[in-house]
């Protein structure tokens, strides 16, 4: 996984520049779990695209992160940010530093996901809250990417009109291992965290999620990004 996004990452940002509408829906969905936050830990920051549009729309700034990507964290430190170079396994959370730790788009990419949200559940101060945010594997895009993935390729006849004209790297999707949102809601209230919400947004076909910018909705019933949030 590493070695993908340190390859690819100027990739991972052209892909999210050339479907706008896809990146302010999801930015939309994302400043709004963090609503309240004053100290937020980027878990996965990647490229700190998202950090810096939550910073220069919404007035969120997120300074610290973790990325174990070189290539990514390089470009995030570019845009401002304090990167520590470790995966989410390894890295330390702190002792009640934060009061919020999130990770945008990076569940899937975490094979440890448990003993993570375990960990940040340790790291946060009471009233403190853990964000997992990410493509849920029974969603639109999810069986999508995942029929991608078994078959290697998105020039597929399965495929064949199904996907946007700009689909995601298949490098990155190999990379990925979904999981469902009553995955991660199990995971958030197995480590102690309490009075869980969801938000969703991306409600349309994939073929057209780009069309429009959407606001985010509660709940995780129709959403192809979607945020589990956990408070301790």
């Amino acid at each position: 996984m590493k070695q993908s996004f340190d390859e690819y990452a100027s990739l991972y940002d052209a892909w999210f520049l050339e479907n706008r509408n896809v990146l302010l829906s999801e930015a939309r969905l994302v400043a709004r779990t963090l609503s309240g936050s004053r100290n937020i830990l980027s878990v996965g920051c990647g490229s700190g695209l998202f950090e810096k549009i939550l910073r220069e729309d919404f007035g969120i700034n997120i300074t610290e992160g973790i990325e174990p990507a070189a290539g990514m964290a390089e470009i995030a430190r570019k845009r401002g940010m304090n990167v520590v170079a470790a995966t989410a396994e390894e890295a330390d959370f702190g002792d009640g530093v934060f009061d919020t730790i999130l990770f945008n788009g990076t569940p899937s990419y975490i094979a440890g996901l448990k003993e993570v949200v375990e960990k940040a559940y340790r790291s946060l101060p009471e009233g403190g809250r853990v964000v997992l945010i990410d493509v849920p594997k029974e969603s639109g895009y999810g069986i999508m990417y995942n029929l991608a993935k078994a078959l290697g390729t998105w020039d597929h006849p399965l495929l064949e009109g199904v996907y946007p004209p700009n689909p995601y790297p298949i490098e990155l999707v190999d990379a990925a291992n979904w999981r469902t949102t009553a995955e991660k809601v199990r995971l958030i209230h197995e480590a102690g965290f309490r009075d869980l919400e969801s938000w969703q947004t991306l409600t349309t076909h994939p073929l057209v999620s780009n069309d429009k910018a959407e606001e985010p909705l509660p709940g995780s019933d129709k959403g192809d990004y979607v945020a589990v949030i956990g408070y301790k």
